[in-house]
């Protein structure tokens, strides 16, 4: 489609402050994440000395990093409005996050509205798809605890036996909280049409804006993590070798996104910012985890069940620009989530500073040996 010469310089200056934008965003990888590592390997005799401590000030840096993608987006207008119950008086417990997922910049609305939930994504572990183990942030992900999980039915197994380990070897080791699963294990708009043919099939039930959600983590979180004795049974060596602190899970949060016109943001917008502003709506749902069922068959029912329910909360916002009222309620009410610009200059001005502080020591300690 041609150009017009009124559209000319609207589309020149987009393609001028996305420039910049990608320029500022590799400065902000060149300069943060290296310095985030330095920090943590200096840091390393803590890990003997105080290994709480050491993963807490870890945990603090992982959010600032998380701050500053979040910030990409929220300079370039892409805000986030937040509906039903209040994750935030439950953040100080263990809590597993169910999520649809659309695209990619999910992950980027999430760092941003998690922002404000305490400690939460200060000892949050994610459950991400292993191709971003190779990406900018993928070591800093590593050395947080995350796990990568591998798709196809070829290594489910055995990835779920890697779950089950990474789980108990780094979870309560490392003070997490809660846990972040996409249980539909890809993108909307690749696994629908599967989706919806697996159900005719077994005659499930036929979705459109969520596909039918994948048991195997949920699971495998589920009966690592809940304290047996909430279930009536008698605690595990494993239970009780993790802490008499812990209380093990105690939330599942139905988290369901929401783009206007369904139309998601992905990363790459949200780098560059070439999209008009727009406000992204999360829809939040609390279960107690002594109310979800551990055995395979009645897990299944209750997982497709959560996902029958945000194809109704997903309707109901495309038809009308707003989610329901929570149950009990007359009326919804949502909250803007927001992000201070001055705490926003304080951690881009430390990562720069932390950066050039860096660059100057190895530059120091290269030339007195070379």
């Amino acid at each position: 489609m041609a150009v017009t010469l009124e559209e000319a310089p609207r589309l020149g200056w987009i393609l001028v402050k996305a420039l910049m934008r990608f320029a500022f965003m590799v400065a902000n990888n060149v300069f943060a994440l290296p310095s985030y590592v330095f920090y943590v390997i200096i840091l390393l005799p803590l890990r003997v000395l105080d290994s709480k401590l050491f993963w807490y000030i870890e945990g603090i840096m992982y959010k600032w990093l998380l701050g500053i993608v979040a910030s990409w987006g929220w300079y370039a207008g892409y805000t986030v409005m937040e509906w039903g119950e209040d994750v935030k008086a439950i953040s100080n417990d263990e809590a597993v996050m169910l999520v649809n997922h659309q695209a990619t910049g999910d992950v980027c609305t999430l760092m941003m509205c998690l922002q404000d939930k305490g400690l939460a994504v200060v000892q949050m572990m994610w459950l991400m798809d292993h191709i971003f183990k190779y990406t900018n942030f993928g070591l800093v992900s590593l050395i947080h605890g995350d796990f990568f999980i591998r798709q196809g039915k070829s290594h489910r197994d055995q990835q779920l036996l890697l779950l089950k380990r990474h789980l108990e070897n780094n979870y309560r080791s490392r003070d997490r909280k809660w846990i972040v699963l996409f249980p539909e294990g890809g993108f909307l708009r690749k696994r629908r049409e599967t989706s919806q043919a697996f159900a005719k099939k077994n005659n499930l039930p036929f979705l459109t804006h969520v596909t039918l959600p994948r048991i195997g983590a949920t699971k495998v979180i589920l009966n690592t993590l809940v304290a047996r004795q909430e279930n009536g049974i008698p605690a595990s060596r494993d239970t009780r070798e993790q802490g008499s602190n812990s209380k093990g899970l105690q939330w599942v949060i139905d988290t369901t996104i929401a783009y206007p016109k369904a139309e998601p943001l992905d990363i790459q917008s949200w780098i560059l910012g070439y999209r008009k502003p727009t406000v992204t709506h999360v829809h939040y749902r609390i279960f107690p985890v002594k109310d979800v069922p551990l055995e395979t068959d009645a897990l299944t029912d209750w997982l497709y069940q959560r996902y029958v329910e945000k194809e109704e909360l997903l309707s109901h916002f495309y038809k009308t620009g707003a989610f329901p009222p929570v149950k009990g309620h007359k009326e919804a009410v949502s909250k803007e989530m927001t992000l201070s610009n001055m705490k926003l200059f304080l951690l881009h001005s430390f990562a720069f500073l932390s950066g050039y502080m860096w660059y100057n020591i190895i530059q120091y300690f290269y030339h007195c040996l070379f």
